[in-house]
């Protein structure tokens, strides 16, 4: 059994990466495959594969798996709810994956992943309020608290995606329907797909998100005004978490979190939002850019565990990623 090593999955929009990490946090393999769209038997076939080939390259297998997925399960039915990946929603995933690896598996967000894999020994190291948000496919985020995972009794917290944008007239928020049910969701806005709806809706063509911010970035005029809305977008759904949450840092992964406008420019606009007229909080990309969710998915079962063994020893502390898995081999059983 593999008890020395963990295994991520990242089940994203477009892609689904498997990592094979040590217990002290270093990557050993690593593979990204298309995710299969629409088909959910396929989805479970590909993560199956995965970690599969992960265990052949250890030599071993029963490794732990943790998964970050575009949603959350569900405690009173067990079932995935919240997903953008829709074919997920109503899906009793985690006990599936358990009865196909024939091991435990922990499902959690991804955006719980992310802020997880940063508050251990990324960008929100020594930061005692992190909030991370996921600027991709979709918009959710995580946060951590003392290095722990804030989930709350419905396992929604950090789920900002599904706010309406705030300080948004109720006709430009009627321009964005959500998957959700609801109208102008931060998600609508925010997101690498919400990037590429505010272009068309101003200059009437379809392009993505990436495309647009290269645009921008060789001084295409159209694509910088898209560019400059989406950071008034940005500034007003972030100042709404801060005037709420006040964190000491928001960490930014996704693929919009790869535009260096942010940056330099999205600072300046929070004060104008945030409660005060005045605004500190430190803006700054993943540090471990987007491997950050895939390592989160291997550290969630070892976090869950942690906070399991509370009484063990009731100070610990993901902030300092190798003193972490350094009480972990210490304090908790692990088979050679």
């Amino acid at each position: 059994m593999g008890s020395n090593w963990l295994i991520g999955i990242d089940l994203g929009g477009t892609k689904t990466e498997v990592i094979l990490m040590d217990r002290h946090s270093q990557e050993h393999y690593r593979q990204r495959v298309p995710t299969s769209v629409g088909n959910y038997q396929v989805t479970l076939q590909t993560i199956h594969a995965l970690v599969q080939k992960a265990e052949a390259h250890a030599g071993t297998t029963g490794i732990p798996v943790g998964i970050g997925i575009p949603g959350s399960v569900s405690g009173k039915t067990g079932r995935i709810k919240n997903a953008n990946s829709t074919w997920l929603n109503g899906q009793s995933m985690q006990q599936h994956l358990r009865e196909l690896l024939q091991r435990p598996v922990t499902l959690t967000n991804d955006a719980n992943c992310l802020a997880l894999s940063e508050a251990a020994d990324g960008a929100g190291r020594n930061h005692h309020t992190v909030f991370a948000a996921i600027l991709g496919t979709g918009c959710g985020a995580g946060i951590t608290v003392n290095g722990q995972l804030l989930t709350g009794p419905n396992g929604v917290a950090g789920e900002w995606g599904h706010n309406p944008l705030p300080w948004t007239p109720e006709a430009e928020l009627r321009q964005r329907p959500c998957f959700c049910g609801r109208y102008g969701c931060n998600e609508t806005f925010l997101s690498g797909t919400g990037l590429s709806l505010t272009h068309k809706l101003h200059t009437g063509q379809q392009l993505p998100a990436h495309i647009i911010v290269e645009n921008a970035r060789n001084g295409d005029s159209q694509a910088t005004d898209t560019l400059k809305q989406y950071l008034e977008h940005l500034a007003r759904g972030l100042a709404a978490v801060i005037n709420v949450l006040d964190p000491d840092i928001v960490v930014l992964g996704g693929g919009m979190s790869n535009a260096e406008q942010i940056y330099r420019e999205l600072p300046g606009r929070l004060s104008s939002y945030v409660f005060g007229g005045e605004c500190d909080t430190s803006i700054v990309k993943a540090a471990h850019g987007d491997s950050s969710g895939v390592r989160g998915g291997g550290l969630v079962d070892l976090s869950l565990l942690v906070h399991r063994n509370r009484k063990i020893k009731p100070a610990i502390s993901m902030l300092d990623g190798v003193r972490w898995f350094t009480w972990l081999q210490k304090n908790l059983p692990v088979k050679a």
